[in-house]
């Protein structure tokens, strides 16, 4: 019996997500009647390939009936895994036998039956390895009992366990392997029209934002992301703050999307071309960076779908389009389309071209706006006919929305997902929020992305906030999660000015109009961003969320938590810093904060009877501690936290 095989999704109806490298940690129930010993394996496929490889199961809780055991993926794309099980005769034998040795019973007619076994298994072994299988049994034919012992012995025998001859687990379970920045990135979002390099006044363009590149590798991001790049409608256009009025000079929303000069296949004439946005992704490599693009399948009411293919969006009674509203706002300046009508298949096919188009330019990361108001049927066929192309391709998916939906757009093939970060504040949520993303099934089919803003979303948490707030919301997001993002450079500035309207908006908000940030401001954050992206890159552990672990601490403002590396095999030995990390944050960014931790010593892998030392990585301090009762304490005007290597000699 093969029952509670994992890590599995939806009862493996949808793959488990993981990256290259990450291993995946096999477990089952597997049981029979009586007393026989069993043979358990995980055999694996990678994706194109025909033979399947067999990684044997260790028995984990023999009262449980429960086995274990791990392969580690070292491609992208789809990997087929399932479970198989033998009654292990040979085992079972070797098993009785050796108890009768070690009481000093005659085995004679055991040393028999056991050569009996062996030479039944001769035919399905490898031919290289019969020889020494027909000469063990030969020994047991002549009574030789020290065979019994014969190390090799048993590792012959399981060799000649056919599959077909196996109980398998139904179904087969697939995991859909990524590479590992799907995983582990670092994301920096800003307006291209904001960086003008020639002055206050000035619309921004590709080309500026591609000479000022440098500004964003500096601080270790590794993905910049950029709002909608096309044309903007100038029917219905909205004016500052999303004032219904604008002037003659307001820019727009972006996401006000299409105008004379085409669509979501055009550029703004006003940020460049086409031609730009393939020379700035070229440039973002050469800085470390990926780009990434918004999509955002919505038009303006000048978007030439409107007049070209009318039949694709709602109309009113009265024939008029539908144009957006979350009741009371209303986005006259946007047309949603309507994924349902009766020409949803040429819709579908014309949307699948606009990510082509751009993955042709070497655009291979999306950030969807909204998903979660679109068919999930249209994602799973989208998502899927893209990375038939661009196995590569990674979309994140803007949806903060109820936990079922964010979960089912992760199982319909989102690489990841904005989360709840934002408004997870406290002590209390923000372990049970994290403790839920870090363990199954959570884990295994949902990866968050920690912002601490957006263009969208000031939380009345960082409104009127002090710089330190901000700080300590980015050492949170960047070491919790190994997905992470600010928008900036609002983040770094540590922009707290709110629309005054009761909301988690942005005062001039820089989706309606053009912002002249002060990047050189000597209070910016973008030293403390930069080392925290630098920490990250530099120790395995906080390249993973399925070894967080939560310690206690006796101050409510003191959060304390661990990662240790999730390594496999794949793992070279020579990469920097795979020890253990502490994090000691200070949720309190306005007083100092002491207290006294009870460390769970195993979790960071320490032996609770010698010294140990906790290296503060970002503030270059180094402690020595014993046991697992330490005191620690923070000042917010000197950091943030505790970033602490821990090692033992």
């Amino acid at each position: 019996m093969i029952d509670a095989v994992g890590p599995a999704v939806d009862g493996g109806r949808r793959p488990v997500k993981r990256v290259v490298g990450e291993p995946v940690e096999v477990e089952a129930t597997v049981y029979a009647d009586g007393h026989d010993r069993l043979y358990v394996a995980v055999a694996h496929q990678p994706p194109g390939a025909r033979g399947w490889a067999v990684v044997p199961m260790a028995s984990t809780n023999p009262g449980l009936d429960r086995w274990a055991a791990s392969f580690v993926p070292g491609e992208v794309g789809l990997h087929r895994y399932r479970v198989l099980a033998w009654v292990d005769h040979v085992g079972s034998w070797l098993d009785g036998t050796q108890r009768k040795l070690d009481a000093g019973v005659d085995v004679s007619s055991e040393l028999l039956a056991g050569a009996a076994l062996l030479e039944a298994l001769a035919p399905k072994v490898a031919k290289t390895e019969r020889p020494a299988l027909a000469a063990l049994a030969g020994r047991l034919r002549e009574g030789d009992a020290a065979a019994v012992a014969d190390p090799t012995l048993l590792p012959l025998a399981h060799g000649g366990l056919k599959a077909a001859d196996a109980e398998v687990s139904r179904p087969t379970l697939e995991a859909d392997v990524e590479p590992e920045r799907a995983l582990f990135n670092a994301w920096y979002e800003l307006f291209p029209r904001s960086w003008s390099t020639k002055g206050p006044g000035h619309h921004g363009t590709l080309a500026d934002v591609a000479a000022q590149l440098d500004y964003v590798a500096s601080m270790g991001f590794d993905i910049l992301y950029l709002p909608p790049v096309h044309p903007i409608g100038r029917s219905f256009r909205k004016g500052p703050d999303n004032s219904e009025t604008a002037g003659p000079d307001d820019p727009g929303s972006p996401w006000a999307i299409g105008g004379p000069e085409g669509g979501h296949t055009a550029v703004h004439p006003q940020l460049g071309t086409v031609d730009d946005v393939a020379d700035l992704v070229a440039k973002a490599a050469q800085q470390g960076l990926d780009l990434a693009l918004d999509l955002a399948f919505q038009c303006s009411p000048d978007h030439p779908w409107v007049t070209e293919h009318p039949e694709w969006f709602r109309h009113r009674p009265d024939g008029t389009i539908q144009y957006a509203e979350n009741p009371p706002k209303k986005y006259q300046d946007i047309y949603p389309l309507d994924f349902e009508c009766d020409a949803w298949r040429e819709l579908w096919d014309a949307l699948l071209d606009v990510a082509l188009f751009w993955a042709r330019r070497g655009v291979r990361i999306f950030r969807v706006d909204n998903p979660h108001t679109k068919p999930f049927a249209f994602w799973e066929w989208f998502i899927a006919e893209v990375r038939v192309r661009y196995p590569e391709a990674m979309f994140l998916s803007e949806a903060f929305s109820r936990p079922e939906i964010m979960h089912r757009l992760a199982k319909v093939g989102f690489t990841l997902s904005y989360s709840y970060f934002p408004w997870r504040q406290t002590k209390a949520e923000l372990t049970e929020y994290f403790t839920e993303l870090s363990t199954p099934p959570g884990v295994d089919q949902f990866r968050p992305s920690a912002w601490p803003n957006t263009p969208d979303i000031l939380t009345f948490q960082l409104q009127g906030a002090p710089r330190t707030l901000f700080a300590s919301r980015a050492f949170l997001a960047a070491t919790l999660c190994p997905s992470w993002g600010v928008y900036g450079p609002a983040f770094e500035l540590a922009d707290n000015v709110d629309a005054a309207n009761g909301k988690e908006e942005y005062g001039a908000s820089e989706k309606y109009e053009i912002r002249d940030w002060d990047r050189n401001d000597p209070a910016s954050l973008r030293e403390l961003l930069g080392e925290l992206n630098r920490i990250r890159t530099d120790h395995l552990a906080l390249r993973t969320l399925r070894t967080l672990r939560f310690h206690h601490a006796d101050n409510d403002a003191l959060l304390v938590y661990s990662k240790t590396p999730y390594a496999g095999p794949s793992v070279d030995p020579a990469r920097p810093h795979q020890a253990s990390i502490l994090v000691v944050a200070n949720l309190d960014a306005a007083w100092t904060q002491g207290g006294f931790l009870d460390l769970d010593l195993a979790a960071l892998g320490v032996d609770p009877a010698r010294p140990y030392t906790a290296h503060d990585v970002l503030a270059d301090r180094t402690f020595t501690w014993e046991g697992s009762h330490v005191y620690v304490e923070l000042h917010p005007d000197e950091q943030p936290g505790h970033v602490l290597r821990i090692t033992q000699e």
